[in-house]
């Protein structure tokens, strides 16, 4: 049965260090929530704090209503996969699966259908009579992940899992993982500094920084919706261009704005904004068009041409001097040197506030 998860104002102190800083979160039975943010933001400590590896110094954790501050971490109903597969090596795959439960006291009748199970959901029947060394990196993480599921924990937790594998098995292991949360239904934190693994995975992000939430929300609320200029620089890849900007006019339903050597008019009104104040425009990279439509930017001069197939990516200056990333659909025959107008949905553009925050 999937479990709620309940941070209230929760901290973590080393000695005079304040590392998390009283954090509100709720994550609901059965969601995959993934902590995102750089390194060093305090997502994995948290995420250890959950697990009972680090202690709380403040504030109560609730797994289902059930305070789980002083709890042991064998008694949480929690499982936990980490970035090192940590595999016996003089064990079999069967051994490896079968070892925690082994340890905590079932009998063997009882442990065989727990590991076969784990097994077949994972597609690793035929790997149980291998030892570790024998198996590739992806094979080595299910086995890790069927050491969790063996278990039949309450929750899952993720830390970082998909780091030691090469780009191809990443983007397999994520189908795997989300296609192992909609089988079993668990509930599952999942770590990563990695943004495409948030986006393509979680049920909610939650964007840390600095020991501090930025912003939680379904993926593409936070795409289309950042709360600031961190989540969406964050958000997104490639990254959003932030452009200097000030605020030249507001009028009734519509704000002018000198950006790039020139003025544009946004059909709405910001919220805040006056006439001299230094903003910053955001647009993203996909959101740029080489088409005329929507309202000009500026021409940009390219600088850099990268044809991926799918997409080309073109690096260009604008003519103050800030640099641009534009995506194009498709393979797009730009030369470099090529002074070339970009247009933008007005629609998909974002203002920020000298303090950060979207406008």
């Amino acid at each position: 049965m999937a479990t709620s998860v309940v941070l209230q104002k929760v901290e973590k102190r080393y000695g005079a260090l304040d590392v998390i800083h009283g954090i509100d979160l709720t994550i609901d039975p059965g969601e995959f929530a993934v902590f995102v943010g750089p390194s060093g933001c305090g997502k994995s400590t948290l995420l250890r704090m959950i697990a009972g590896l680090e202690e709380i110094s403040g504030g109560t954790l609730l797994l289902d209503n059930d305070r789980m501050n002083e709890v042991a971490p064998a008694k949480r109903g929690i499982a936990m996969v980490f970035q090192s597969y940590a595999l016996y090596p003089h064990m079999s795959v069967y051994k490896n699966l079968a070892f925690g439960l082994e340890t905590a006291g079932y009998r063997k009748a009882e442990i065989e259908p727990k590991v076969r199970r784990a097994a077949e959901i994972l597609q690793i029947e035929k790997l149980l009579d291998r030892k570790p060394k024998a198996l590739s990196g992806g094979q080595r993480q299910r086995v890790a992940i069927g050491r969790a599921i063996v278990r039949e924990p309450r929750i899952f937790l993720f830390d970082e899992p998909l780091s030691n594998l090469d780009a191809e098995l990443r983007v397999q292991m994520r189908v795997e993982i989300s296609r192992l949360h909609r089988d079993l239904g668990n509930t599952m934190i999942y770590v990563t500094h990695d943004q495409v693994e948030a986006m393509t995975m979680a049920d909610k992000i939650v964007v840390l920084n600095s020991g501090h939430v930025e912003q939680v929300g379904a993926p593409l609320e936070l795409y289309n919706n950042p709360i600031n200029r961190f989540v969406a620089g964050f958000i997104g890849s490639p990254k959003m261009n932030f452009l200097k900007a000030r605020i030249a006019e507001v009028g009734e339903g519509e704000t002018s704005i000198e950006v790039c050597g020139g003025t544009i008019r946004l059909p709405r009104r910001l919220a805040g904004a006056t006439a001299g104040e230094e903003v910053t425009f955001g647009i993203r990279p996909e959101h740029l068009s080489a088409r005329d439509s929507g309202i000009e930017l500026a021409p940009i001069n390219v600088e850099l041409v990268e044809n991926l197939g799918g997409e080309t990516m073109l690096y260009g200056i604008t003519p103050d001097n800030q640099q641009v990333t534009v995506a194009l659909d498709g393979q797009q025959k730009v030369e470099r040197g090529t002074n070339l107008p970009v247009y933008f949905d007005p629609g998909r553009c974002h203002v920020f506030g000298a303090d950060g925050k979207a406008m």
